[in-house]
């Protein structure tokens, strides 16, 4: 899997200038948060934290702390992006109170909003509110401050930074795909030579949350992409037949299923895995359920345009693999 090319979404100046927010979790480390403020530093970029100076109960800060960052980073004229420093939770807090009309004016002036897990629901929000745009990509303390940065991670990153959507491809392995501990052969899916359509999602769990709010994205003819950390599959697929019954999955014209790490099976399990989950959740759809995209809470992790319109598109399909791409359309 490599970075790709990559189609151009804004421009950017030499020194890119982040934001960064703590709209979650407290931080866990005050030196990982500083050294992943450090290597963003070495990477050219100008950094300004604007996270409180103490955590509230287990968030960063207190509900109105944690908002005003977001409207303060909204706000500024001089900022390229905005980035978390972790998830955690919290963000489904602010949801009623955060002004959306603001945010998606920064967007409109072309800043990215840069994070996963958690942030989720902000993305998701901020586009059923208005329609705009934001990034699925590395959060400071996790990717930056935990060791050297990963590479591909690294280089999915730097193309955002340039102003570009990445080119993220992938490999499935189609005899014993890996699953979860178990295996189970992976049919190649019926699709056509390529799909096109709005590419959204993220945590599952998060995703699953929206279900019945004003803030769940209505989006029809897309490309969703899921993910989740310490969810064993029948959790899963309990949260993804949530968003078959409600509608969400059958509007879609294809599922791109990310990484389920850090969760251990049952005894009683007899074979349930997570390619159990994949193949349920094929038959029942009747469109693409592809998995191994390089996304969820894993290091080597793409970058993903949520809102934005991509190609899904099967570029080989030989025996025993097959890969995949998504760009940018």
């Amino acid at each position: 899997m490599t970075a790709g090319s990559s189609s151009s979404v804004a421009g950017s100046p030499a020194a890119p200038r982040i934001d960064v927010i703590a709209p979650s979790g407290a931080l866990l480390s005050a030196a990982g948060f500083e050294a992943g403020i450090a290597r963003l530093e070495a990477l050219g970029c100008r950094v300004r934290s604007r996270v409180p100076g103490s955590p509230w109960l287990r968030f960063a800060g207190s509900d109105e702390a944690r908002l005003a960052q977001i409207h303060d980073a909204a706000r500024a004229d001089d900022v390229d992006l905005v980035m978390i420093a972790r998830g955690g939770y919290g963000l489904s807090r602010l949801l009623d109170r955060i002004d959306w009309p603001l945010v998606a004016r920064s967007v409109a002036r072309g800043v990215r909003w840069v994070g996963f897990s958690d942030f989720t629901v902000f993305q998701l929000a901020l586009l059923a509110e208005t329609g705009a745009a934001s990034w699925a990509g590395p959060a400071v303390c996790g990717d930056f401050g935990a060791g050297e940065p990963d590479s591909y991670m690294l280089a999915q990153f730097r193309e955002l930074l340039q102003g570009r959507a990445p080119v993220v491809e992938w490999a499935v392995d189609t005899s014993t795909e890996q699953a979860g501990g178990g295996e189970d052969a992976f049919a190649l899916p019926a699709m056509p030579e390529a799909i096109e359509g709005a590419l959204w999602g993220g945590n599952l769990a998060m995703l699953a949350s929206l279900s019945g709010t004003p803030w769940m994205p209505a989006v029809e003819g897309g490309i969703l992409f899921v993910e989740d950390v310490a969810e064993h599959p029948y959790r899963v697929e309990r949260m993804l037949l949530q968003l078959l019954h409600a509608g969400v999955l059958g509007r879609q014209k294809a599922i791109l299923l990310g990484a389920f790490t850090e969760w251990k099976p049952a005894p009683h399990d007899n074979g349930f895995d997570l390619s159990t989950v994949r193949a349920h959740l094929a038959d029942r759809l009747g469109v693409p359920v592809i998995p191994g995209l390089p996304f969820g809470h894993i290091r080597r992790r793409a970058v993903l345009g949520v809102g934005l319109r991509y190609r899904l598109a099967r570029v080989s399909g030989d025996v025993g693999a097959a890969a995949f791409s998504l760009s940018a359309a």
